[in-house]
Order: C-alpha cells, then structure tokens, then sequence
C-alpha cells in the first residue's frame, strides 16, 4: 500500500503540473460547474391539462405570473419556451379549462401573464406551471404565494435538454 502525503506545495505543484500538460491526475473527483436544472415539486402537475392553448390573458386579469426559463450547465436564457400556468382563481378552479393558459418566452428567456387573482386551495395561495414541450426534461411547478394579498408570483425554470 502507498500514502499519499498531502502538501500545501505537492497539492500546489501537481495542479501547475495539470494545468501545464492538461493531464487529469487530480487525487479529488471533479465537480461540475453551471446551473443545476430545476426539479419538479411535489404536487405540480396537478390538474394539469397537456396542450393548454396559448392565450394573452387568462380571465379578467389583474395578477401577474412572471419567471424566466434557462438552460441548465451554462444558464443561457431560452426564448421561444412554452410555459402553461394554471391557479385556482376568483374565476374558477385550478381543474378548470379556462383556468389554463400557457404563454412562450422572449428573447430574454421571460414570460409573463396576467390572470385573476390566485386565492388559497388547501388552505395555499399558489400557481401551477409547467414546461412540457419535448426539447427539455418536463419540469411541473407549484410556486406558493407569501400572502394572498400578492399581485405577483414568479416562478424559474433551469431545464435540463433531454
């Protein structure tokens, strides 16, 4: 059996040694860098509706979902990503069909959509979205709203490409 003895100056030359011949000879293993992709939450594909249509508002309005969507390693924004959002709402029932709509991101990688006033179901206030449009892993969310009172919630996607 052979030690290893670890140095200050040993750890200090075998990396100027690594990074002068690109060799790995690392005794630790790598970690990888970047945004780590989002996991679905419990509870976030309840009532969900696959192919909600793409709407400008969903009801009357008056609260605004907003988020954003990036690629998982490299956090680069994905613009053109279908989002669908749902809630139970002062117009109806998170099982509701008019209570989904989906809407796609900019440029940015952000989207936004005004819908009427999320209210508490299970005693929560919270939004249900989702991504679902086959490029990426299928990510459900079910983001909770600090107070009923809120006129916002957003909700970010890190989606990891299948």
């Amino acid at each position: 059996m052979v030690d290893a003895l670890l140095s200050r100056r040993s750890l200090i030359t075998q990396s100027a040694a690594v990074v002068a011949t690109g060799a790995s000879g690392l005794l630790f293993p790598a970690r990888a860098s970047g945004l780590a992709p989002t996991p679905s939450m419990r509870g976030g594909s309840n009532n969900y509706r696959s192919g909600a249509p793409i709407v400008n508002r969903i009801g009357g309005g008056g609260f605004w979902m907003t988020g954003t969507v990036r690629r998982a390693g490299d956090g680069a924004p994905l613009p053109g990503q279908r989002i669908q959002i749902w809630a139970h709402t002062t117009e109806g029932h998170e099982r509701d069909p008019h209570s989904h709509g989906a809407t796609l991101t900019d440029a940015k990688g952000e989207f936004r959509l005004e819908m009427p006033q999320i209210v508490p179901a299970f005693g929560q206030p919270h939004g249900h979205l989702a991504y679902d449009s086959g490029e990426f892993e299928t990510v459900f969310l079910r983001p909770v709203m600090s107070s009923a009172d809120d006129k916002t919630l957003a909700a970010h996607f890190v989606l990891q490409p299948l």
